[in-house]
């Protein structure tokens, strides 16, 4: 009987080129695996474990969140049915709670806000009051001023420092017409579905979140 040669399948990140094992650098070079510094291969392993269970997770989280709209959409709908309205607040928001009152889910919907060419003009506007305005005055609006407009890494305005302005109570008509324009610029362009959890010991007890966030876990 004619012996067999079993080759060992290659570790993740390795490629087997004529039975000699190669890594791919960051050019896209094979390089032979015995000239790579032994803590880039342990580096090499490690992140690529890491992501494999980042991956993983993920999609479980994904699936979670869609089976869990899914059972809502089912209970609403029931409910709908037997009582002949829908389900929610004002704004969509809505909370499920268990029997003995200890856990909650709630649905949250948030607006995705976008803002219009009038902001621009609510810019210029307020430049004009800050340019006339002492600069030893309300430093503190200019602060705010600044902030608001600076965009963001994605290039967003702040919106929560924008609305700040808005709560304002400034006496200068140009001011006024300024917060005008913000106001008119704001446009919903959709909505956004949150699921939170909590649960607490007792009836007593404060709400405590179950964090699903991995930056707050």
């Amino acid at each position: 009987m004619d012996a067999c040669i079993l080759e060992e399948k290659p570790a993740i990140g390795v490629t087997l080129v004529n039975g000699r094992e190669f890594m791919t650098n960051s050019k896209g070079d094979l390089v032979a695996a015995s000239n790579v510094k032994p803590e880039d291969k342990l580096q090499d392993e490690m992140v690529r474990k890491m992501i494999g269970f980042a991956a993983d997770l993920s999609a479980q989280i994904t699936r979670f969140r869609d089976h869990s709209m899914a059972d809502i959409a089912a209970f609403d709908d029931l409910l709908a049915q037997e009582y002949g309205a829908k389900v929610g607040g004002k704004k969509g928001n809505k909370t499920y709670q268990t029997f003995d009152g200890l856990m909650k889910v709630q649905v949250q919907v948030a607006n995705l806000i976008d803002f219009g060419p009038q902001l621009q003009i609510a810019k210029s506007l307020i430049d004009e009051c800050l340019n006339e305005w002492s600069t030893d005055s309300r430093p503190e609006i200019q602060t705010i001023v600044t902030r608001a407009f600076n965009t963001d890494k994605e290039g967003q305005i702040n919106k929560s420092e924008l609305f700040m302005l808005l709560r304002l109570d400034i006496d200068d008509p140009r001011w006024a017409r300024a917060m005008d324009a913000i106001r008119d610029s704001i446009r919903v362009t959709g909505s956004k579905e949150y699921l939170r959890f909590y649960r607490r010991p007792s009836i007593e007890a404060q709400w405590t979140a179950i964090t699903i966030d991995l930056a707050r876990a």
